[in-house]
């Protein structure tokens, strides 16, 4: 994840068309994040031994490859257990959307997409509850913030955990 509050979501997009790859990660750069790009489950696997991701974006169909068993894969690695999924597929598969949620991801979006649907739905995606507990577990907590029997974020740390979730505005 990313280790300062103020740094960009990290989020690697797995694409074998160049065109589509580039138009998202640009999508997505404007709107504030960084983005690495793959176009084969070599290259994500890559990625994902090298840097500490928020969030991974995957087609389904990846030519002779399927994304949802690329991510499968990924998701064996150490670190990537919690990193939240999205699918996108131009695939008109009856079952695809159910696929992808039993394969984990948090969100499958239909291809030709609308680009406030994608940012949106990454903010949706980003915000999950690992990203907040990164943020806070690095944080210094007194015994009189938080009692070892809850997992809430203390009030006084909330507006700094959250601080490094970026929500792009529409």
């Amino acid at each position: 994840m990313s280790a300062m509050a103020h740094e960009p979501a990290v989020i690697l997009i797995i694409d074998n068309d160049p065109i589509m790859l580039t138009g998202i990660a640009a999508i997505l750069n404007m709107s504030g994040y960084e983005c690495h790009c793959a176009r084969n489950s070599v290259a994500a696997m890559k990625a994902v031994k090298s840097l500490a991701l928020d969030l991974i974006i995957c087609d389904v169909e990846l030519g002779s490859e399927n994304g949802i068993e690329i991510c499968a894969q990924l998701r064996e690695q150490p670190g990537i257990e919690d990193v939240p999924m999205m699918f996108i597929s131009s695939a008109q598969t009856p079952d695809i959307v159910r696929r992808s949620h039993a394969a984990g991801a948090s969100y499958y979006l239909r291809k030709p997409f609308d680009t406030e649907v994608l940012i949106e739905l990454v903010g949706k995606a980003l915000w999950m509850p690992h990203l907040i507990q990164s943020h806070t577990s690095a944080m210094p907590q007194t015994t009189a913030e938080v009692t070892p029997a809850t997992s809430a974020v203390p009030r006084s740390n909330m507006r700094h955990a959250l601080s490094g979730i970026r929500m792009p505005m529409a």
